[in-house]
């Protein structure tokens, strides 16, 4: 009996570790502490009512009173609420019928099976209050960088731990491409999310969000967090280039030189972490054509055309700009509409010599759009362009075909012979 007795008081010090370790209040512990020992209560006798449960956490025991009326011998009909009176003037025989008899019971009286469900559902209760601090500890960070220690990587993700060992999961989606973890190295990611169903909060970090770039800049460039400097928007392609389109309500501020800093001191950090990721950091303005048209910068544009209404740019260069607008991968391309939030289609100017060029588009009802949308993705969007490229340009940078690219081919050359 005294070893059970023993067994229930480890758990009370068990929980006052756990209530050292997580900081749960005393109130919170005195209710689970009691809580637990009443489910277990009621599971034994159908009801906890008439039970008194005091616990102490500071000296690791608790006492559990049994409340029954005493009644006359052979009138006892709910052994859980009445007492008979004989069996009570067996230790008090001062009390009378009517009366509310209150016995000290020790908890190792209900059983090994009763000290085992005392056990699991303590675990479970602390179980849950570990939950729920994990989440109320998170759930107002989102939007913050972390950094966290990886314990653990595996194909589809990265868990790491905090400083108090939290577990944070870094989804394959969420890493740059280029970044490699190793057990015991220190990552810095964003807190893109916490999720908490069924109450088992999971902590899930990112760290190609361009909210993970704003962040980094918010460090690093102090007038961006005196809030001189705003940044306005951001387009990423992790790990390879950004672009950041920032304003500045001091007219003695060059937003842009303030957040690359002098000869890239300011942004050299954050590309670095950020695995090479190229940042180009552009002058934000409400005129949108001016816009569009430092999104694409390095490109030197000649004229645009703005289709509100569809959020599409028809944006034409100089043949030896169109490179430069297009971008490697396209990827200069991409961002300005990223960051614009336009569709923008880039094209030649065509010369005074080239007048009888004919632009591919006028071509859609022999050869399907999507190819004339491929071969326009590198720069080329006239017939005779198409023509001067060199085949391999249209094979590899297009992404077409060999059969596909001779068949524009010769559907171009059919069209000027004629």
């Amino acid at each position: 009996m005294a070893k059970k007795q023993e067994e229930a008081v480890s758990l009370v010090k068990t929980f006052e570790e756990f209530n050292e370790t997580k900081k749960i209040d005393r109130n919170t512990l005195m209710s689970v502490l009691e809580e637990s020992f009443r489910n277990v209560l009621s599971k034994i006798f159908g009801s906890d009512e008439n039970f008194d449960v005091i616990v102490n956490p500071e000296k690791g025991d608790f006492e559990i009173y049994w409340n029954r009326i005493v009644v006359p011998d052979g009138e006892v009909q709910d052994e859980n609420k009445q007492i008979s009176l004989s069996e009570v003037h067996k230790t008090a025989p001062d009390f009378e019928v009517g009366e509310e008899f209150s016995e000290r019971v020790d908890f190792s009286k209900f059983g090994r099976r009763a000290i085992l469900n005392l056990r699991q559902t303590l675990a479970s209760k602390v179980l849950e209050l570990e939950h729920d601090a994990l989440y109320n500890k998170y759930k107002d960070r989102v939007g913050q960088v972390i950094s966290g220690e990886v314990y653990q990587v595996w194909k589809r993700e990265v868990l790491l731990v905090d400083d108090e060992n939290n577990e944070m999961i870094l989804p394959k989606a969420e890493q740059i491409p280029s970044d490699q973890y190793h057990k015991g190295t220190t990552v810095r990611a964003l807190i893109l999310r916490v999720d908490n169903e069924n109450n088992n909060p999971k902590i899930i970090l990112s760290r190609t969000s361009p909210l993970f770039l704003q962040r980094l800049l918010e460090a690093e460039v102090p007038e961006i967090n005196d809030g001189l400097i705003s940044i306005k928007k951001i387009a990423r392609m992790p790990g390879e280039r950004a672009k950041v389109a920032v304003e500045s309500y001091d007219d003695r501020i060059d937003p842009v030189g303030a957040c690359v800093g002098v000869k890239g001191s300011r942004v050299h950090g954050i590309v670095r972490e950020l695995c090479n990721e190229n940042i180009d950091v552009i002058h934000y303005t409400s005129n949108l054509k001016l816009f569009i048209q430092r999104s694409l910068s390095p490109a030197k544009i000649s004229s645009i055309n703005i289709d509100e209404e569809n959020h599409k740019a028809e944006v034409f260069l100089k043949p030896e700009e169109v490179s430069l607008a297009i971008g490697r991968n396209g990827l200069n391309i991409k961002l300005a509409s990223m960051l614009t939030e336009y569709t923008i289609d880039v094209f030649r100017e065509v010369d005074g010599e080239d007048d009888e060029d004919i632009y591919l588009d006028e071509f859609a009802d022999e050869i399907d759009q999507w190819i004339i949308d491929s071969i326009k993705s590198v720069g080329l969007d006239t017939a005779k362009a198409v023509l001067k490229a060199p085949r391999e340009l249209l094979v590899e940078k297009a992404d077409l075909e060999e059969e596909t690219v001779d068949y524009v081919l010769s559907v171009l050359r059919a069209e000027f012979e004629q």
